[in-house]
This record gives structure tokens, C-alpha cells and sequence, in this order.
């Protein structure tokens, strides 16, 4: 029997029946689709905060439990138990690989790791100290000049292909876009390394140089990209889908969301908490700054606190605290810095102010601290950000692909300007 709901407009005393959509978990959806066809109204909903835009099986998000789910797997078991090429590998295929495939895997994107040399020629064009984000965003579009026989693709096979090629060459961009900001010899991928490893030895090494990396390093910001890899239909998701209903070319519809994601509201949100940790100084300083929170008609703002879906803890953040709580020691992280974001989540956790506005602590507030402790530049969080995200954003382009309902991504307004104004 087909669940459906029924809209009495008070006006005219007309009513309408909506289907309902059954969801595998999580909230059911109107089926809105004939909204105006049938009542000659729009629905109104400012930053899409209650429509859904697509169907999708690859992630999902409770925000009153806190809870995450890659392909139904939880974040935690995930983020401690597997790796990000076997996330990647589980987002492409539905499965979690075998020993034999994650092998298979691994070489075939260290393989597809290297750029094609006339790539080099576009980041000498790049001004000194440009940022890393505005060189990957042109790198990654410029890649469909390269690749373009993507923009028509009719196989399963040719998806897989296409989203291996981009998954693999985003680390190396990444480090390309990191070097020449800093005026360092480009350096290539070394095939003996793993994915995560061969990203820090392509930013810390110099040519010829058999660099070592510490495994606990390599741990920590792979369990990064983990956390990263997909967040449902965020702002630069639902950019990369929208670009992708239009026809464009895979790689430039991940440029975009490369684009949407440099915003200081979206990736660049852990680069804003680090500068506030540093703002603060000492931990006798936070009650000022709390209070400043607190305090209606002052625009500061508590960076790494709340989230737009999470009204619980980001499970994201709890996994990072039990991860810098563990490793603090071997990747020499700041005290002072610690010290402080531990006492301002002591308060937070306590606080009526925070508790009765569900502002708990979000992903933002401990990766930095991480990312720091790699020596990693703050330039290039939002990178960071953009190489774990690249298997979600990709994943996101062929399920919209696959989607029999796509349509050309075309909101609609509400009117509220001049009317018929003579000249």
C-alpha cells in the first residue's frame, strides 16, 4: 500500500495528496516532485535545510545520535579497523576488498599516480606563493583536457577507470600545489610507497632523498582521509552533483567542488579554529573569549563547535580526540594549543549556553592540532580535505549518473522584487 500525505490549503480549501518515499533509515521524504504542477506553488527552503535532493546508498547521517555510516558500515569500526584505499575501494564497489584485491587496488592507483608531464607546465604559470587550493582546483579541471574522452563514458568499466585516474592523482596535484607555493622541486610518486605515505614523502622530500616516514604518521592522516572521504550531500557534494547534471566533464565538476569546499563555512573551518587557538594564547585567557561567545552583540564566534546536521557529538571529532590522545606523545603535538582546546571543551561540555544550543565539539576542532603535529603547512588543511573528499565526490558523480530521475539541477525562487515598473 502506498503511503501518502495529504495538504489542505487554507485559502481555497483545496487538498493534495504527496507520496511518501521510503528511506532504507533515517527520515522518510514527500515526494514533491509535481509540488507546483499540481498546487502552483514552490516549497521555500533556504539552504535546502529540509528537502532532499537525490537518493543515494553511499552515506548516511543521524545528527540527533551522532552517528555515520559509509556503505552501512560505521565511521568508528572503519576509521580503527581499515584503511582509506579499502574505504575508496568499498565506495566504488559496494564491498570491502579481499587481501587480494586491496593489493590488486593499491598498485593499480600507485600506478595511476603520475601526471602527464604537460601538467608541470601549468603550475610554473602560477605566481609565487599562490594558495594550494586555487592551484589544484585549476589542475584537476585541466585534467579534462587531458582525459577527455571521460565526458562521455559507457561502461561500468570506463567509471571505474575515470574515478581511479582522478582518486590517484589528487595526492600528487596536492603536493605539486604545495611546492611551488614555497618555491620546492617538484617531486614525483615513488611506486614503493603506500597512498597515505607517498602524499608526505612527495611535501617533505627533496630530490634523491630516501626519506623515512613514521608509520604512527602515516596512521594518523590516513585515519584523516577516512574521515573525510563523505559527508552526505554538504555544500560541495551537492555542487559537484549539480555541475554533473549538466553534462560536464567529471574532473571539472570535481574542480568545482574543490572551489565550494575552499570556503572558510566548509574545509577551511579547521584552518579558523587553529589561528583561534593561537588568538586565545593561554589558558587563562579562554573566559574572556567564552564570554565573548556568549555575548549577543559581538560577532565572534567559537570556531569548531556545531554543526549543521550533528545536534550531538560529531562522531568524527570523538574519533580525532581518542586519536591525539593517543599518538600526543610520538607526533610532538603542541601542549599549549592541546591544553587550551581541552579546557575550552571542558566548558563547552558543561555549559548551560552550549549544552541547550547542542554546540558540541565538530571534526574542525581537533584536526588541526593533527594536521600540525604532521608539519603539515596551514595551507594546505583544506587540501587535506580535498584528498580524502575526492572518493565521495567521485562516488557521488556515477550514482547521479546511474540515477534514472537525474535532471538538470534547477532550484526555483521566490519572487520578492518590482513589478511592472515602466520605463
Amino acid at each position: 500500500m502506498k503511503k501518502t500525505v495529504t495538504l489542505t490549503n487554507n485559502i481555497n480549501n483545496l487538498s493534495y495528496d504527496f507520496k511518501i518515499l521510503s528511506s532504507g533509515i533515517g527520515p522518510d521524504a514527500i515526494d514533491f516532485q509535481k509540488l507546483y504542477a499540481q498546487t502552483g506553488m514552490f516549497a521555500y527552503d533556504p539552504g535546502f535545510t529540509s528537502t532532499a535532493s537525490c537518493k543515494s546508498k553511499i552515506t548516511f547521517i543521524d545528527g540527533e545520535k551522532g552517528k555515520l555510516l559509509y556503505r552501512g558500515y560505521k565511521i568508528d569500526d572503519l576509521a580503527q579497523k581499515k584503511s582509506y584505499l579499502d574505504v575508496c575501494f568499498l565506495f566504488l564497489e559496494g564491498v570491502l576488498p579481499t587481501d587480494e584485491q586491496r593489493e590488486e587496488f593499491d598498485i593499480e592507483l600507485r600506478r595511476r599516480s603520475f601526471v602527464h608531464e604537460g601538467i608541470k607546465n601549468l603550475f610554473d604559470a602560477f605566481p609565487d606563493k599562490a594558495h594550494p587550493m586555487a592551484m589544484i582546483s585549476s589542475a584537476v579541471s585541466a585534467l579534462s583536457t587531458f582525459y577527455f574522452e571521460h565526458l562521455n563514458i559507457n561502461s561500468e568499466a570506463e567509471y571505474k577507470t575515470m574515478a581511479k585516474r582522478i582518486i590517484a592523482k589528487i595526492p600528487t596535484l596536492a603536493a605539486f600545489s604545495h611546492r611551488r607555493s614555497f618555491g620546492l622541486p617538484l617531486i614525483y610518486p615513488d611506486l614503493n610507497r603506500s597512498y597515505t605515505e607517498n602524499f608526505l614523502y612527495m611535501i617533505r622530500a627533496y630530490p634523491s632523498q630516501n626519506l623515512y616516514i613514521p608509520d604512527v604518521e602515516v596512521k594518523a592522516l590516513d585515519t584523516i582521509f577516512t574521515l573525510h572521504a563523505d559527508h552526505e550531500q554538504n555544500a560541495s557534494t551537492s555542487i559537484v552533483r549539480g555541475v554533473a547534471s549538466t553534462g560536464a566533464h567529471p574532473y571539472a565538476a570535481i574542480s568545482a567542488g574543490i572551489d565550494a569546499l575552499w570556503g572558510r563555512a566548509h574545509g577551511g573551518a579547521n584552518e579558523a579554529v587553529m589561528t583561534q587557538l593561537e588568538l586565545i594564547g593561554t589558558i587563562d585567557n579562554i573566559d574572556k573569549f567564552i564570554k565573548r561567545a556568549k555575548d549577543p552583540g559581538d560577532n565572534f564566534r567559537l570556531m569548531g563547535f556545531g554543526h549543521r546536521v550533528y545536534k550531538n557529538f560529531d562522531p568524527r571529532a570523538v574519533i580525532l580526540k581518542n586519536l591525539l590522545n593517543e599518538l600526543k606523545d610520538e607526533l610532538d603535538v603542541d601542549d599549549n594549543l592541546l591544553n587550551i582546546a581541552q579546557k575550552i571543551e571542558d566548558i563547552a561540555l558543561t555549559d548551560d549556553y552550549f549544552i541547550s544550543r547542542k554546540l558540541y565539539p565538530n571534526i574542525d576542532f581537533y584536526s588541526g592540532l593533527i594536521l600540525t603535529a604532521l608539519k603539515i603547512p596551514r595551507s594546505m588543511f583544506t587540501i587535506i580535505f580535498v584528498i580524502g573528499r575526492s572518493i565521495g565526490w567521485i562516488t557521488q558523480w556515477i550514482e547521479l549518473k546511474h540515477d534514472k530521475d537525474m535532471k538538470i539541477a534547477r532550484p526555483r525562487q521566490l519572487y520578492i522584487g518590482d513589478t511592472d515598473k515602466q520605463i
